[in-house]
């Protein structure tokens, strides 16, 4: 992709202008049916990124994705999300006659819609936003019917002209949309349980070999960051599928796992308590001895003396 060209586009009407579609009905958004677009925006390979946040619910024949670093191919039911700034782009299409009538709808919003509004902070705690393409969220049949049941009613308000209650009703509807994808993706996570437990699986052997490696003295915890990039995952996507699973988010699994570590090492070894909060990462003795008392109620001493 690195060659392909990219496409920014910085408001609504710019990619309505690129899609040839009508003048958006409202500046900050625009709903749009699949169908309609005109002509698509650019020759694939393409990328393109955008100052606006993106909902998109997309049948297509077999067309390669890009998002971020993620590839994939999209299949029917399929609803993603981009917020403003990702990398978004399309490497390869089969049919490229097919690609031009695609199924589907999109809601674009610019982030200036939501001023004045519960959403304006509240969009950044939905983390669907953050996920990779290949973490899209695949609707069953009933959930893809109640998402357009709720676009529908969002177009008619789009459609209907603007005045003081539209944007209060539309934000309201866009809530709706977003608390129903937060429940459907954990659904996902639970219904989709053997790639999340293999996801698991490959956490446990990259943590394991990052703390008997010696990289815990010397760097000490790996950021949920560069753990999901060793996944080949988004951060976000990784938090929520370890919170579903085990009720735990990804600091309290590294702390658990150092705690563990920590019990071998007082109940197994002659090594002082500062060394061996040396070798778990902690610059200082204090830390160590707070973080394990927290967890276990005991002092490293008390539990090195009641264990023996």
């Amino acid at each position: 992709m690195s060659n392909s060209p990219l496409i920014r586009f910085s408001t609504v009407g710019d990619y309505h202008r690129a899609a040839g579609l009508l003048k958006p009905a409202h500046p900050l958004i625009s709903v749009i049916r699949m169908e309609t677009v005109g002509v698509p925006i650019a020759k694939a390979p393409f990328s393109l990124v955008s100052d606006f946040y993106w909902i998109s619910m997309k049948k297509m024949p077999p067309i390669k994705f890009r998002y971020g670093q993620q590839t994939s191919d999209f299949d029917d039911g399929v609803l993603f999300f981009m917020s403003p700034g990702q990398l978004f782009g399309i490497e390869s299409a089969e049919r490229m006659a097919d690609f031009k009538k695609p199924e589907g709808w999109m809601i674009l919003i610019h982030p200036d819609f939501f001023w004045n509004t519960p959403l304006a902070k509240n969009i950044k705690h939905y983390e669907f936003f953050s996920y990779s393409v290949n973490e899209a969220l695949h609707l069953s049949e009933k959930e893809e019917a109640i998402l357009t049941a709720i676009v529908n009613q969002i177009e008619q308000e789009y459609n209907t002209g603007i005045d003081r209650f539209s944007q209060n009703v539309i934000i309201a509807q866009l809530e709706l949309l977003l608390t129903y994808s937060e429940r459907f993706y954990q659904r996902q996570f639970i219904t989709r349980k053997k790639s999340g437990h293999e996801l698991l699986t490959r956490l446990e052997d990259y943590l394991d070999n990052y703390f008997n490696s010696g990289d815990l003295a010397k760097r000490g915890l790996p950021s949920v960051t560069e753990i999901a990039e060793r996944l080949n995952i988004s951060p976000g996507y990784l938090s929520s599928l370890l919170k579903t699973l085990t009720g735990q988010n990804m600091q309290q699994h590294l702390h658990q796992k150092l705690i563990e570590l920590a019990k071998e090492k007082l109940s197994t070894t002659n090594l002082s308590i500062s060394e061996i909060a040396y070798e778990l990462g902690f610059e200082h003795l204090q830390s160590f001895s707070k973080l394990f008392k927290t967890k276990t109620k005991l002092s490293p001493l008390e539990f090195r003396v009641s264990f023996n």
